[in-house]
C-alpha cells in the first residue's frame, strides 16, 4: 500500500479520510496561516475598523446558524432576526444589571450565554414541525410572520425590553475575570477595549465554526442535504423528515440566540426595532452572498455584509448627492444607499455568481491550481 501510495498525497483511501475537517495539506496550511494572521489584525488596524470586524464576525456564527438550517437542509427561513432578539433579550435580562430600571439578574456570561442560545432553541424546537408540513414559500411565510410576532412582543414586553424609543443596555462581557468593555494589559499585552472584543469574537468564531462544520460533514449533516435535495425520496431510504427538520431549527436557532446576546453586549445598548425584517434580509443576504451551504461562505458574506456600512460611508464622502444623515438634503442618505446595496448585491449574485464569494474563491483557487494549464 505504501509503495503504490508514494508520490500521490492527496489519494484517500477510506471514506474517514475524504469527511476530515481539513482533507488536504494545503488545506491545513491555508487554514493555520489564516488564523495566525486574525490573530495578529488587532494590532495592525484601526479602532474603527476593529469593532466593524469583530460586530462581522460575531454575525458570522448567526450566518452559519441559518446556513443550517436555509442552506443545508433546505428550509428556507426569514424568522432569523426573532431568534436573534430572543438571545439578545435572555442574555440582557440574566446578565443585565440588578439596579437598572428593567429586570436584570447579573448572572456570568457561562449563564447567559448559553441561556440565550437554549431558549432560542427551544423557540426552533417549537417552529420545527410546522416544516414537516410546509415548505418553501409557504414556510417562509410562516417564519416571517415569527418577526412580526416577535416585534409585538418585544414591544410590549417593556420591563423585560424597556420598549421603544427606550430600550435597553446588554449584558457586561467579562469573561475570566477580563472586562472586555475596558483597555488595560491583559496576559502582558496593552489591549484597547476594540482589541479585547476583537479577539473574544475570532475565538468564538472558531468555535462555532468547527461545530458548524462538524455538523455538516456527519450524519446528521447528509440528512440535511438529503432532505434540501429530494425530501420525498430522503423519506423512503429512512430519513426521519420531522426530526432532522426540527434538529436543523432548534441547531439554527441556537447559534442565533448565542448571536444576538453576544452581538448586543459589543453594541450595548439597542431596543425592539433593532429585529424587524430588515435583520432577518441581512443574513438571508450574508449566506446568499457568501455562499449556500458553505461555513466559509457565511463567514465572508457576514464580514461582507456587516462592512457595507462602512462602505457606504465612504461613498458618501465621495459622491456629493449621498448625505451621511436622513434629512440632510442629499439625493439618497448613507442608510437608504446601504438597503439599496443589500438589495442588488443580492439579485447580482444570484444572476452572475450563485455560489456567492465561496465560489468566486473556488474559481480563482482552481485556477492557479492548474496554472499555467489553467483552461
Amino acid at each position: 500500500m505504501t509503495s503504490r501510495l508514494r508520490g500521490r498525497p492527496l489519494v484517500r483511501t477510506s471514506y474517514a479520510q475524504d469527511m476530515a475537517l481539513l482533507n488536504t495539506p494545503a488545506k491545513r496550511r491555508s487554514t493555520i496561516a489564516l488564523i495566525v494572521v486574525s490573530f495578529l489584525i488587532p494590532f495592525m488596524v484601526t479602532d474603527d475598523l476593529l469593532l466593524v470586524l469583530t460586530l462581522g464576525m460575531i454575525s458570522a456564527v448567526g450566518a452559519i446558524g441559518l446556513n443550517l438550517v436555509t442552506g443545508y437542509a433546505g428550509q428556507v427561513s426569514l424568522g432569523h432576526a426573532f431568534f436573534i432578539g430572543l438571545g439578545a433579550y435572555t442574555g440582557a435580562v440574566l446578565g443585565g444589571d440588578t439596579d437598572a430600571a428593567v429586570t436584570g439578574y447579573g448572572l456570568p456570561i457561562y449563564v447567559w450565554l448559553p441561556a440565550a442560545g437554549v431558549v432560542a432553541a427551544v423557540a426552533g424546537l417549537l417552529v420545527g414541525p410546522i416544516a414537516v408540513r410546509l415548505r418553501g414559500l409557504y414556510l417562509a411565510i410562516v417564519t416571517l410572520g415569527l418577526v412580526f410576532l416577535g416585534d409585538h412582543i418585544f414591544r410590549e414586553a417593556r420591563t423585560l425590553t424597556g420598549g421603544p424609543g427606550v430600550g435597553r443596555r446588554g449584558p457586561d462581557l467579562v469573561i475570566f475575570g477580563i472586562d472586555m468593555g475596558e483597555s488595560g494589559v491583559v496576559l502582558g499585552l496593552d489591549l484597547a477595549r476594540e482589541q479585547r472584543q476583537f479577539l473574544m469574537a475570532l475565538v468564538f468564531l472558531i468555535i462555532f465554526a468547527v461545530l458548524g462544520r462538524n455538523i455538516a460533514r456527519s450524519g446528521v449533516g447528509r440528512a440535511f442535504s438529503a432532505i434540501r435535495d429530494r425530501d420525498v425520496a430522503a423519506a423512503v431510504i429512512g430519513v426521519d423528515l420531522t426530526k432532522y427538520k426540527v434538529m436543523a431549527f432548534a441547531m439554527s436557532s441556537f447559534f442565533a440566540g448565542v448571536t444576538g446576546a453576544l452581538y448586543y453586549a459589543v453594541v450595548g445598548v439597542f431596543e425592539p426595532s433593532a429585529f424587524g425584517l430588515l435583520l432577518s434580509v441581512q443574513y438571508l443576504a450574508m449566506i446568499l452572498i457568501g455562499g449556500v451551504a458553505t461555513i466559509s461562505g457565511a463567514i465572508m458574506g457576514a464580514i461582507f455584509i456587516s462592512s457595507l456600512g462602512r462602505i457606504s460611508g465612504e461613498i458618501a464622502h465621495v459622491l456629493p448627492f449621498i448625505s451621511e444623515s436622513s434629512g440632510s438634503g442629499g439625493l439618497l442618505s448613507v442608510f437608504q444607499l446601504e438597503a439599496i446595496l443589500y438589495g442588488v448585491l443580492i439579485i447580482v449574485f444570484l444572476i452572475f455568481e450563485p455560489r456567492g464569494l465561496f465560489g468566486i474563491w473556488t474559481r480563482v483557487r482552481n485556477y492557479w491550481k492548474g496554472w499555467p494549464f489553467s483552461y
